[in-house]
């Protein structure tokens, strides 16, 4: 049975690595929407291989040349914010979110409202607007499967399985490339050492946070989302392997844990074969070769990330959005050389602690806040 699917933000990683597992499967799939930032010739490209229905870029100055690059192909091109949205709401089996950023949070909703199923990757809805997406998806009757590696690896130990009967659900963290770094040395980190990850092919913001460990304490505000245990029962491990993607405890004191290589399409194709399962191109673990497998506890010292998300979450209300604003803008500056690798954490710190705001009840509450915390970080920024 042939299969519709959007993929939102087709030029990323996840997007590339989701075309390249369904295009394993042609005749499973008919692609319906792909969409991008800008790329126009690169999203143009996909979109004639795959046979979409419309391209969108969110830049509305890149239409023109995805218009041009599609001439002649039948394929419908759109542009600008709205033209995303549209994209999202149109009736498919299958969205793959994964739009970087506060920009995907109205596509991932429009997405929510058709009531289909979206396999997400854009940690902004559940990070800044948990809540608000979470009772979304109630209201719609829609299935929200995670696409992040530890969420999909609980996702799957937890399968015919209740919550109530979790005591304990464990993410693991690699710990990033700075995990054995002295204070000193963290201090003096550049970026090009910051994004070069020794498990796993991310893009620049995502290294950084994995550097900082700031993409583990997104994850735990997102699990809290995706799996309402209670704050007490969730915990962050350091496991540098990567092989452990997250590991669930039961109160009989049996701990399921999800193994697997460290490439994002083994949890996608989760996602997309779910309830099923689909071949992937990975080779199998090689467990003899692996040799072990160890753990550590954070390191909350050198890596403060994780306590500030723990914070943000417990403090409920808009703290998590401000905590993941601020995030961006420190990381960004990180990256044009404005500020040091252990002022970003110092960064959102400082903006958490200047800004409150009313727990967001819409979407446009969320990106208010978004809003409002991103001038905050700016103006700290300025003052560096």
């Amino acid at each position: 049975m042939t299969r519709s699917i959007s993929i939102l933000g087709a030029t990323g990683s996840v997007g590339e690595q989701t075309l390249d597992l369904i295009g394993r499967e042609r005749d499973k799939w008919r692609v319906e929407a792909l969409t991008a930032n800008c790329s126009a010739e690169k999203l143009a490209s996909m979109a004639c291989d795959f046979g979409a229905k419309i391209a969108v870029v969110g830049d509305e100055a890149c239409l023109p040349e995805l218009r041009d690059a599609l001439a002649g192909s039948g394929i419908e091109a759109a542009g600008g914010a709205d033209a995303l949205i549209e994209a999202a709401a149109r009736p498919v089996d299958v969205t793959v979110a994964a739009i970087v950023g506060c920009a995907g949070l109205g596509p991932v909703m429009a997405a929510i409202e058709q009531g289909g199923t979206i396999a997400l990757a854009n940690k902004e809805a559940l990070v800044s607007a948990g809540d608000v997406m979470t009772a979304a998806v109630v209201k719609h009757g829609a299935t929200l499967l995670p696409v992040d590696s530890e969420h999909n690896a609980i996702f799957q130990c937890l399968a015919g399985s209740k919550l109530s009967d979790v005591a304990r659900i464990t993410l693991t963290a690699s710990g990033g490339p700075f995990r054995t770094w002295t204070q000193d040395q963290l201090d003096a980190a550049t970026p090009d050492q910051a994004v070069a990850h020794p498990n796993w092919d991310m893009g620049a913001k995502i290294s950084v946070d994995s550097a900082t460990m700031m993409n583990k304490g997104l994850e735990y505000i997102e699990a809290h989302h995706l799996f309402p245990v209670g704050l007490d029962r969730l915990g962050i491990v350091v496991h540098p392997q990567s092989v452990i993607h997250s590991m669930v405890e039961y109160r009989d004191r049996s701990t399921l844990a999800q193994l697997g290589p460290s490439d994002m399409r083994v949890p996608i194709a989760s996602c997309l074969a779910w309830p099923e399962r689909m071949d992937t191109p990975m080779e199998p673990l090689d467990l003899p070769a692996i040799g072990q497998l160890s753990f550590f506890a954070p390191d909350e010292m050198r890596f403060p990330a994780t306590r500030l998300a723990r914070e943000a979450i417990e403090a409920g209300g808009a703290a998590p959005a401000t905590l993941n604003a601020a995030n961006e803008v420190a990381v960004a500056a990180f990256l044009d050389g404005k500020i040091g690798f252990s002022q970003i954490a110092a960064m959102v710190e400082q903006v958490l602690s200047r800004y409150s705001a009313q727990t967001p009840g819409s979407l446009e509450d969320v990106l208010a806040v978004d809003h409002d915390a991103r001038i905050a970080a700016q103006e700290l920024l300025e003052l560096t």
